[in-house]
């Protein structure tokens, strides 16, 4: 069985400029013997490598002197997830950018942190930036980001790249990018307050065309050992930037509840994927949810309950990845904090002060068919050295912090 270092003790080893590999540890490809278990770490990081036009993130990885893309790598580095979920990671075809990303960045050290291989790696177009040819904010002009099937002002802007040291089937993967909203029973379609017909908002033309995924639900099988994880990868849109409709809320809400629905037998019968086949997950099939679901269970904008269609299901563990950072921060930053009813603790983005203050937005949630070992968030005390990777506001890497989990796979 492999054995990995508690988190903490990464870190402190890093500082000291000790190894940060875990004594004893089997490599990623190493092959299991019949029955033996596999430790896994799992994690989900929005790295805000986004940029304002197409072709500049590819750009930006093109050198190794992009300062932000080298801060980013570095907090993979010191977490060392064997699987990672790259939120608002702009595409770019033919997995130019994550190429690069690997190649420039990640497999070279970063501050003193060992270089991190990720062999296998998986990219795929986004609804973001793509022009629907509607007037979906009904502001009376057809075209601009908020018009595009997912918000974005290219094609592809904020997509998702998922890495990993062990082998993506990649034969296997199914996207659901085209998924229509209104082919989810009982959807949340939001509703025009001006007029008296419910969920009109869109009209019957919009409506053939509206996708529920504002970038992609991703369900991405991984052979690890002897067994297939199954990484369920999205990035619900932001329940805000809308008007009395709210129509990003309700968005957000039902592209929560797809990965609700996939995992239970009972009713994913709907779920059709980009080609045409018709399942969800078996429940045989182990799976981790990963990304950020720009909800958080407590406070924030989301539509009440809508991250708990994931926390509550009973095929999957919520660990509650936490950070003393996090606790930290809240108290120094104080504003819209001090009346969160969450507990700070598990707070996973630093956001405005003002409104909605520090949240929980993102998650790692395993299936019940894997054993949590231990979870966290990349948050670091101001105390603690590392802190200069997440810093305050204006941050040198990200207002998200990347959060982790640790399962057991038996063989």
């Amino acid at each position: 069985m492999s054995t990995r270092r508690p988190f903490a003790a990464l870190c402190t080893a890093a500082v000291l400029g000790s190894i940060t590999v875990a004594l004893g540890a089997a490599p990623a490809s190493a092959e299991p013997k019949k029955h033996e278990a596999v430790e896994l770490r799992v994690a989900t990081y929005n790295l805000s490598l986004n940029r304002a036009s197409a072709g500049e993130l590819e750009a930006d990885l093109s050198t190794p002197d992009d300062q932000q893309a080298r801060t980013v790598a570095e907090v993979i580095q010191r977490a060392d997830p064997d699987i990672v979920l790259l939120n608002e990671f702009d595409y770019v075809p033919n997995m130019r950018a994550a190429d690069l990303f690997r190649d420039n960045y990640l497999s070279v050290g970063q501050g003193g942190a060992d270089p991190v291989d990720y062999p296998y790696a998986y990219v795929a177009p986004s609804n973001t930036g793509v022009p629907s040819g509607f007037d979906l904010n009904n502001d009376g002009r057809i075209g601009g980001g908020d018009d595009a099937f997912g918000f974005g002002a290219f094609a592809g802007q904020y997509g998702m790249a998922i890495l990993s040291k062990y082998p993506i089937v990649t034969e296997k993967v199914r996207t659901f990018q085209n998924f229509l909203w209104k082919d989810m029973p009982g959807a949340l379609l939001p509703d025009d307050p001006a007029t008296p017909e419910p969920a009109d908002w869109f009209s019957a033309d919009e409506l053939e065309v509206v996708r529920l995924s504002s970038k992609s639900h991703w369900d991405v099988p991984v052979t690890v050992g002897r067994k297939t994880v199954h990484v369920l990868a999205s990035h619900p849109t932001p329940p805000t930037f809308d008007g009395p409709e709210d129509r990003n809320g309700r968005r957000n809400h039902d592209e929560i509840r797809f990965w609700a629905d996939y995992v239970s037998p009972g009713t994913s019968k709907y779920i059709v994927d980009d080609a045409g086949q018709k399942r969800g997950l078996k429940p045989s099939e182990p799976f981790v949810i990963v990304g950020d679901q720009n909800a958080d269970p407590f406070d924030g904008d989301s539509v009440d309950l809508a991250i708990n269609q994931l926390l509550e299901h009973k095929r999957i563990v919520d660990p509650l990845p936490a950070s003393d950072g996090a606790v930290e921060a809240a108290a120094l930053q104080g504003g819209a904090n001090v009346a969160h009813v969450g507990d700070p603790r598990y707070d996973t983005a630093d956001f405005a002060d003002t409104a909605p203050g520090n949240l929980r937005a993102d998650y790692v949630l395993p299936s019940r068919k894997l054993r949590v070992l231990d979870a966290g968030v990349f948050w670091p005390t101001q105390a603690d050295p590392l802190s200069r990777l997440t810093g305050v506001f204006p941050f040198p890497s990200s207002d998200h912090r990347l959060v982790w989990v640790d399962v057991r796979v038996r063989g």
